[in-house]
């Protein structure tokens, strides 16, 4: 399908905070300035209350007094002093409002207490602006109350973080990398493979991650650093406050070829203040008016799209983000695929050719929450990895999944990109052409549930190599098959091929090592 059927969606999401404790600010005033700047021109927004927001009649008289009907109100679900003691739950925050992962989110209450929690937020809402409201953010949200609020208060849209490893001790790491998925009944962050497996809400990721740097920035005291659109940020490797970098990221978010359709969130938190995000946002803002204005994309609100998503798509669809260019000018291009079995991602690295990511989907994962209490500041989602590059690396092994080519003496050597162009006119399957050195190709193509490589010479395979790292699955090889259990969970992947056998040989032991895949004849096929 192309960007015609499909479009290029946008949301400007801005949540409101109503109290920040680590150091004095002016709330209200990036709520105001935001709000002005949306509707000078002309664009929908969604405005995510926090409780202590809603409660605070500057915030709400505010959005009632100047907001036209192009903006939604919603939520913003964290938990705050004032909304846990009118919940009957007795606060266990250092402040009002405390980020921490057991005090501030939904994960750090019990079932029970999650849904009571709901029922003030959402019946408090109702008092204030007459209504329930159809769209509920957060930076992550278990599925027990993601399903509460589906069923009980018929939400029509939510989002959460983008993938990071430890930022502020949340870690959300392997899921849908950017557009919308639904969530499992029991894993909020899981896409669903069935319709009676998944809450009806979609789900989109936030903050619009770099295709390229994000996956594998550095960590450091506070986990990874951020490489988002988010305005306030602006570092070397990119960020929402470099013009340049936000032009580069509107380009390879709204081609005009989509598997299904291009999806990027705009805004910015008022607890990081207004002389911060100004510039940025004004610059983002303005270029979406100028994108609009063209016909490159859309701007609507969260539950705008929400509903738009539930009447196209009534499982989750497949998906892309397609950077061919490099904004750096380093010679890095980056191929993410995702659909509701599995996501991969792709790397030429100046001419190394890197498969960095492949992680499977599996509906019947249960999520460490689901009837469970987070109990410090460190929460975890995941989903189940088959190559982790960015997890499974250490200062000896760059890990991933390399293709390579075999010499005359039977040595592996890899192989060398000259150019790569992806095709994407199949509905829901994606395409990848890989012109090596040596007039040789490698194709590979996604869909549902393979991934297919075809190569135009005889005498290649793939090595997978991995670190001595914590987060490494066990693994064991078999004639046709890696089997994999990870978090005390089993799954596997199959390997087909047109020529029997490849030969699938052990190159190391339990810690680092790797796994050599060799192709007999010129396909491969990794089955979900």
């Amino acid at each position: 399908m192309n960007a015609a059927v499909y479009p290029n969606n946008v949301n400007i999401i801005n949540f409101i905070r109503g109290v920040e404790p680590r150091e004095p600010i002016n709330l209200l005033e990036p709520v105001q300035e935001q709000l002005a700047l949306v509707q000078k021109h002309g664009l929908p927004a969604s405005w995510l209350l926090q409780y202590d927001a809603l409660i605070n009649p500057a915030f709400t008289d505010l959005l009632k007094r100047e907001a036209d009907a192009a903006q939604e109100i919603g939520v913003w679900f964290e938990v705050v002093q004032p909304l846990a003691e009118k919940a009957g739950i007795p606060w266990r925050g250092r402040y009002a409002w405390d980020w921490h992962a057991h005090i501030a989110f939904s994960v750090g209450y019990t079932p029970e207490e999650r849904e009571r929690l709901a029922d003030v937020l959402m019946e408090d809402f109702r008092a204030i602006f007459g209504y329930y409201p159809r769209s509920v953010g957060s930076w992550f949200m278990d599925a027990h109350l993601l399903g509460y609020l589906s069923d009980r208060y018929r939400i029509v849209a939510s989002c959460n973080c983008k993938d990071q490893w430890g930022t502020d001790g949340y870690t959300l790491w392997g899921g849908y990398y950017n557009q919308a998925y639904y969530p499992s009944r029991l894993n909020g962050f899981m896409p669903a493979q069935t319709e009676e497996g998944q809450i009806p809400v979609p789900v989109f990721r936030m903050l619009g991650s770099d295709p390229i740097y994000q996956y594998d920035a550095q960590l450091g005291g506070n986990g990874q650093s951020v490489i988002t659109l988010e305005p306030v940020y602006s570092g070397d490797e990119g960020g929402g406050g470099i013009p340049e970098w936000v032009r580069w990221f509107f380009d390879v978010n709204f081609r005009k070829e989509q598997v299904s359709f291009g999806y990027a969130q705009v805004g910015q938190e008022n607890s990081f203040g207004w002389d911060l995000m100004k510039d940025g946002l004004i610059q983002q803002v303005e270029l979406l008016a100028s994108k609009r204005a063209e016909g490159v994309l859309k701007v609507e609100t969260l539950a705008e799209s929400g509903e738009w998503f539930r009447a196209q798509y009534p499982v989750t669809p497949a998906s892309s983000l397609v950077a061919l260019t490099d904004w750096r000018h380093e010679g890095r291009q980056s191929v993410w695929y995702y659909n509701r079995f599995y996501r991969l991602n792709l790397l030429n690295n100046d001419g190394e050719l890197w498969i960095r990511d492949i992680h499977l989907f599996d509906e019947r994962y249960e999520e460490r929450y689901m009837n469970a209490v987070c109990l410090d500041k460190n929460s975890h989602y995941d989903t189940l990895p088959v190559v982790d590059s960015a997890r499974w690396s250490d200062k000896l092994t760059s890990a991933g999944l390399r293709p390579v080519s075999y010499d005359a003496a039977g040595k592996a050597v890899p192989v060398v990109v000259q150019a790569m162009e992806t095709d994407e006119s199949v509905s829901g399957e994606l395409a990848i052409r890989i012109r090596l050195e040596g007039e040789r190709t490698l194709q590979i193509r996604c869909s549902e549930r393979s991934i297919a490589f075809s190569a135009n010479w005889t005498g290649w395979g793939m090595q997978l190599a991995w670190g001595d790292t914590p987060e490494l699955p066990q693994m064991e090889l078999e004639a046709n098959a890696i089997r994999y259990a990870f978090n005390g969970y089993p799954y596997k992947v199959e390997l087909e091929h047109n020529h029997p056998p490849e030969v699938i040989s052990d190159l190391g032991g339990k810690a680092a090592g790797g796994v050599e895949i060799r192709a007999v004849g010129s396909e491969l096929t990794i089955v979900v």
